[in-house]
């Protein structure tokens, strides 16, 4: 388990790793040239150290990401401004990574969605190929 993360048996450590189980989206943040933030939802896979999701390969994000691999991913909130988790940390590009195709936890949570907007796996594989993993090094956030 990443040591970043809170302790599984406080209340807020217990939601974080609820919510790393169950959300489907995620917000990658990630920032441009001209210093301004850039969030972007992503669907992602937690494999209990790191973050893995996969990119079209040239989407902006990917240029931010080789300038500055520092970056942020928070669920959304409950809608009051409660139940906020954000997290800090690296993205690393994964070139050698298995296509979202090859992956079973991340075809099993968005098969559905990938089946209705990209005509199956290799459809979606085909267009987004480049696997990243973000490996938060900080958590933060509050209940309520």
């Amino acid at each position: 388990m990443n040591s970043a993360l809170p302790d599984p048996s406080t209340p807020f450590g217990a939601r974080v790793a609820e919510r790393l189980q169950t959300e489907r989206i995620i917000w990658l943040i990630t920032v441009g040239a001209n210093g301004v933030p850039q969030p972007n939802p992503v669907w992602f896979w937690w494999d209990g150290d790191s973050f893995l999701t996969y990119s079209l390969p040239h989407a902006a994000r990917i240029a931010h990401i080789r300038r500055n691999p520092r970056v942020s991913l928070h669920f959304n909130s409950d809608g009051d401004g409660n139940d906020v988790i954000v997290f800090s940390g690296v993205a690393t590009e994964l070139p050698d990574a298995p296509s979202a195709d090859q992956q079973p936890e991340y075809l099993a949570r968005y098969r559905d969605s990938i089946d209705a907007n990209f005509g199956g796996p290799k459809g979606f594989a085909g267009d987004y190929s480049l696997a990243l993993r973000v490996t938060p090094d900080k958590v933060r956030g509050f209940l309520s």
